[in-house]
């Protein structure tokens, strides 16, 4: 058994009007909910087309006033942006208006383009992400308490509302690095890993490293473990090699905001090609589950094997993938994949 999910970037190459990207974000959601999906991850960014969502907690709470089973998600919020107790409070709000239907996905963030433009530099996301944790898990615990932390200091601070899974949300870290795995395991977090640009070969490190440090931290319960991918069900093979190069979309703003040489006019993101970039062919095999039934099914059992992985989450809808052909795939998806693996 495998719980699978959907992840919605709301990203818009072409530069929709937000009413368009917002509707379809909420349509993909219901559809993943109607066809079986365990639940919908949201992601946060800021101040270009490469996502239009900046609360993710604002829309999950949409999400989960228009749905009845689907569990609603942060994938992620970005820690350092934010105060932690402000945090705190909006995630026990989704938790209690969703009835405790609330994942909550945690990171440190990677966009420098993003940081700068609240004042922050990057480099001071760990600094700010190890006192916003421990100030997040004491707030749960739903008793007053004070903090007096280097960054973060505070007098006795009572946190309502608390959220009705308890302790707490689970709480998923984004993590590719030794550092970051130990760190989330060491806590009791779960783990997700995978997006655009990550090669099957950094999986399976990932799950090499998970492994390891489970086995030195011995945590009281094994961590969940979700990896992220770009999906595209077809049974037709012009179709699937046209929906990679929406994919690579995706991965080239993806890499040049990570690796600083993004581009942003008027707030558009523009593909920016890397020095060097996989083929077609070595795409669909190294970094993307594209193609028939068959195919996405070999290639999510090869990343199970690897990695051991827990929960699968699909990102259906990259670069500016028509919503017909997003629903299409989600229902074929839906009808002759996950089936294998639930």
């Amino acid at each position: 058994m495998m719980d699978i999910g959907t992840f919605l970037l709301m990203q818009s190459p072409s530069a929709h009007a937000p009413e368009e990207i917002y509707a379809r974000g909420l349509e993909q959601a219901q559809a993943a909910e109607s066809l079986g999906f365990r639940n919908v991850w949201l992601g946060e960014h800021h101040f270009s087309t490469y996502g239009y969502l900046s609360r993710p907690v604002q829309l999950a709470t949409f999400i989960a006033a228009k749905t009845t089973r689907l569990r609603v998600g942060t994938a992620v919020i970005v820690v350092p942006l934010h105060h932690p107790l402000i945090i705190a409070e909006e995630i026990a709000m989704l938790d209690l208006l969703s009835g405790g239907r609330t994942d909550v996905g945690l990171g440190r963030g990677y966009q420098r383009y993003e940081f700068e433009r609240f004042g922050l530099q990057l480099d001071s996301g760990g600094k700010r992400w190890d006192e916003s944790i421990d100030i997040l898990l004491k707030a749960f615990e739903g008793k007053p308490f004070s903090y007096d932390g280097k960054l973060f200091k505070f007098p006795e601070t009572s946190v309502f509302p608390q959220p009705v899974q308890r302790p707490h949300p689970p709480i998923w870290i984004t993590a590719q690095s030794a550092y970051s795995l130990e760190a989330a395991v060491r806590r009791g977090f779960n783990v997700l890993t995978g997006g655009f640009g990550v090669p099957i070969e950094r999986l399976a490190e990932f799950g090499k490293i998970f492994d390891r440090v489970v086995e030195e931290a011995r945590p009281p319960k094994r961590p969940l473990v979700g990896v992220q991918r770009a999906v595209y069900v077809t049974k037709d093979a012009a179709d699937a090699r046209e929906a990679v190069e929406q994919a690579r979309w995706n991965m080239r703003v993806t890499l040049s905001l990570r690796n600083n040489y993004e581009r942003v006019e008027n707030g558009k993101a523009i593909a920016m090609p890397a020095p060097s970039e996989p083929e077609i062919d070595e795409l669909l095999d190294r970094y993307l589950i594209i193609g028939t039934p068959d195919t996405c099914i070999r290639q999510i059992r090869r990343i199970k094997d690897l990695v051991g992985i827990t929960h699968f989450n699909c990102s259906f809808w990259f670069g500016d993938l028509q919503q017909a052909r997003v629903l299409r795939s989600m229902e074929l998806f839906s009808r002759e994949v996950m089936p294998a693996f639930t």
